[in-house]
């Protein structure tokens, strides 16, 4: 199903063959994003990903939209930490259509100074957005805490002083060094054989540059104590966001983690959604999530909660981080996590666009392709025993961080309540 292979220059091939399905989604990936910045020139990637829509010799910005959005098809892009990626999907007979956008776009982008002009507005307005949304803003300010002066507590988006600092030069620079062929992946998930993908990308092989693949800096960990990060700001909620950093994406305890977010606030089914939510109506919402990097990884507890519901709420949190440390789950709710996380997964997987997604990231974030069964297989043998390990291993006060949007105008009142 999977196939993988490389051109003589380095770029990667990558192909989902999903002969059943109608389209075919293409997708070409570089290895860079917010954690290759200096801080001079934090949110540069995010700024290039939107300027790659904005004109090439051959296409306007609308005629780059019209020759994808015309096939009846779909054009997207997205940077994320560690890498940046412009896709389109489309009735698989519109792949060579397809390619030659993609391809046009990485290429021939002209980053003309008076599209740059515009663009940088329009970042502005998207991240006066952001900060206009407190549970989005609550989220910034955590990573700002987890990873405070490095690139990874940096907002991908920049800054208003880095957006203005940027000039056509900058991303011409940053291009030549990052957009080259080692870094390069194209991933093409649907009706399509891995043959068709080495015809269709025969001529762009040839014109990307060589070099060798950038490289960032190792995260760095300083924190001996639980940190609180208090924004305060007139809202009719307080926004909270706790977060525990873990481990890498090569970290085999990794499963158990998978497994342990499912069971503390994935889902409705899980403790803090019962407990806070369903047995106390403290919160709307609440949930949890898992982010794995190459180096480091953290899990978010986020929560909007009427300021008076804050203390209650993360005492019942601290206390199910702590009996997860302490106690072993049942070997029935372990069952459940367990069959809700290879279900999602197998679902995640139905798509042309989210199996060019996985196909992607794995690749680009562990060297290979780790079959879809391999990683079911790892899932399934996580014990009980292994869940209460990991919870062991990272739930301390010397990496719980705590962010809050909030009305608050002091947070000393909380510390005490991060103490295990």
């Amino acid at each position: 199903m999977y196939q993988v292979s490389h051109f003589p220059n380095g770029l990667t091939l990558a192909t989902a063959a999903m002969p059943h399905m109608a389209s075919v989604c293409a997708g070409i990936w570089v290895s860079v994003g917010g954690r290759y910045e200096p801080a001079e020139l934090s949110g540069i990637s995010h700024f290039i990903e939107h300027l790659l829509f904005k004109g090439t010799k051959r296409r306007s910005p609308r005629k780059i939209s019209e020759a994808v959005e015309g096939l009846g098809g779909y054009l997207n892009a997205f940077t994320a930490e560690e890498n940046t990626c412009i896709f389109a999907r489309a009735h698989h007979a519109h792949l060579p259509e397809l390619i030659d956008v993609l391809t046009d776009m990485f290429l021939h982008s002209q980053f003309d100074p008076a599209e740059i002009a515009k663009e940088r507005d329009v970042i502005k307005e998207e991240l006066s957005m952001y900060l206009d949304q407190p549970q989005q803003h609550v989220l910034e300010l955590l990573n700002q805490t987890l990873w405070p002066n490095q690139p990874l507590g940096r907002p991908l988006i920049g800054t208003e002083k880095t957006l203005d600092s940027f000039r056509r030069e900058h991303f011409l620079q940053f291009l030549g060094r990052h957009y080259i062929a080692p870094s390069t992946l194209v991933v093409l998930a649907g009706n399509v054989t891995h043959a068709q993908g080495r015809h269709a990308l025969r001529g762009f092989a040839g014109k990307l540059k060589t070099g060798p693949r950038p490289e960032f800096d190792a995260v760095l960990n300083f924190q001996q104590k639980p940190v609180i990060h208090l924004h305060s700001r007139k809202t009719e909620q307080t926004q909270m966001a706790l977060g525990i950093r873990t481990c890498s994406r090569h970290d085999e305890r990794r499963f158990a983690l998978r497994l342990l977010n499912t069971l503390l606030g994935e889902n409705m089914s899980s403790r803090l959604f019962q407990i806070v939510r369903e047995d106390r109506g403290l919160a709307y919402s609440i949930y949890s999530s898992l982010s794995f990097f190459a180096d480091t990884g953290d899990i978010t507890i986020a929560a909007g909660l009427d300021t008076d519901n804050l203390a209650p709420t993360l005492r019942l949190i601290v206390r199910e981080l702590h009996k997860l440390a302490e106690r072993a789950p049942s070997a029935a709710e372990l069952g459940r996590a367990r069959d809700y996380a290879i279900g999602q997964f197998d679902l995640s997987l139905e798509s042309t666009e989210n199996q060019m997604n996985w196909l992607g990231e794995t690749l680009l974030g562990h060297g290979k392709v780790i079959p879809p069964a391999e990683t079911k297989k790892a899932l399934a043998a996580v014990t009980p025993a292994q869940i209460r390990a990991a919870a062991r291993d990272f739930f301390r006060p010397d990496r719980l961080n705590l962010a809050l949007v909030s009305p608050l105008k002091r947070s000393q009142p909380l510390e005490a309540l991060l103490k295990f």
